[in-house]
């Protein structure tokens, strides 16, 4: 289906969202048409896009478009039920959501459950669905959002699950940034500091990347947490890890999407100040594990959010040898301390996935650590 008819036959005129890889084509007309603007925003999480959506349609009376992966409906149910709801506020709304982990369609483990539940939690919570696949006719969406016209009248919502391949654009918009430092090589560094320390690493190309470097190299797994999902919540792993084991040095190795996604983890880090704990955030200012578009990061400072958290250090690098002669000095400083690295967009495009299953990893990591 064209993307640009589906978006027409929605009437979008106010659109929040968070990017998936199964909206590739959808996010990347939209930034092309309208990029961020008053009518478009990308949103820290799928919760924040929802709320952004309840007030533009207050201000305009225009029925929302709120796009997100499925894996972000558990970010979006509070205020789901709790604002929009027609028991509530009664705003409606138009998800256009990516079905990662689709039942009979190989995924991710993170996305297996997730992808059973979908349809049925929508409906559930009293969103009418209607799937997207390749071979679904826009008159069948034009038939959707006429019968959907009484259901908003009342308050209600829609969702449109969105299979791979649904979308087609003629384009495939690139996404860049100034910087010039590699990920890749920037967590290759971090590991050269860490040695024998434990390492959380956040959800998608960082933790893919981690997974290749250690095999490069010949290095134990086990050091590392890769954590699959749970989008913004590595800090939170890494601090229970910190306060818990207070002998051990904790690395986390964050992004900018997911330290966003959930930043008031940072607020309790530096309420509870563990000096074991060594914050890295690679920021490239883009979601780009799901394709590249931007996240809000390109306009705030993340070392001065860390020390208004209570973090003792907090500092942002461009280059290695800035990054080197920070690193030498978190490492043995024994305080909360952050560095923010400013990297470029990109990765090989032969990188693979890490080949251990979820509990195995786990497994691993608990011995290492001392627990299991």
């Amino acid at each position: 289906m064209n993307v640009k008819e589906f978006i027409k036959t929605l009437n979008l005129k106010i659109c929040a969202g968070v990017p998936d890889s199964k909206l590739r084509a959808f996010c990347d007309y939209l930034m092309e048409e309208k990029g961020i603007c008053t009518s478009h925003l990308i949103c820290a999480n799928e919760g924040n896009a929802v709320a952004f959506a309840a007030g533009a349609y207050m201000a305009t009376g225009k029925v929302p478009v709120v796009y997100m992966q499925n894996s972000g409906i558990g970010n979006a149910l509070n205020p789901i039920l709790s604002l929009i709801d027609e028991k509530v506020y009664g705003i409606p709304c138009i998800f256009v959501v990516g079905w990662r982990g689709e039942p009979g369609i190989q995924d991710e483990p993170q996305h297996i459950s997730q992808g059973a539940l979908t349809i049925r939690l929508l409906e559930d919570i009293g969103v009418r669905t209607c799937i997207i696949g390749e071979n679904t006719a826009l008159h069948e969406v034009k038939e959707m959002m006429d019968d959907s016209q009484k259901l908003f009248a009342m308050g209600k919502s829609i969702a449109f699950i969105v299979q791979k391949n649904a979308f087609a654009h003629e384009t495939k918009a690139t996404y860049k940034n100034s910087y010039k430092l590699k990920r890749e090589q920037a967590i290759e560094c971090i590991i050269s500091f860490s040695g024998k320390d434990a390492v959380v690493a956040t959800t998608g190309k960082t933790g893919r990347e981690l997974f290749e470097i250690r095999e490069k190299h010949l290095q134990s797994h086990k050091y590392d947490f890769l954590t699959l999902g749970s989008m913004g919540h590595a800090s939170s792993i890494a601090l229970g890890l910190a306060v818990s084991k207070p002998d051990k040095t904790i690395w986390c190795i964050d992004g900018d999407g997911a330290a966003l996604m959930h930043m008031g983890a940072m607020a309790v880090i530096g309420n509870r100040k563990p000096s074991n704990f060594i914050h890295i955030i690679i920021n490239n200012e883009a979601h780009e594990s799901v394709g590249g578009m931007p996240t809000a990061a390109d306009t705030i400072d993340f070392p001065m959010i860390a020390k208004g958290c209570g973090y003792e250090f907090a500092k942002t690098v461009k280059d290695l040898d800035e990054l080197n002669r920070e690193l030498e000095y978190v490492k043995s400083a024994g305080k909360l301390s952050m560095i923010e690295i400013q990297c470029a967009i990109g990765s090989r495009s032969d990188l693979g996935r890490p080949s251990a299953a979820p509990k195995k990893n786990m497994a691993d990591f608990m011995k290492y650590l001392g627990t299991l």
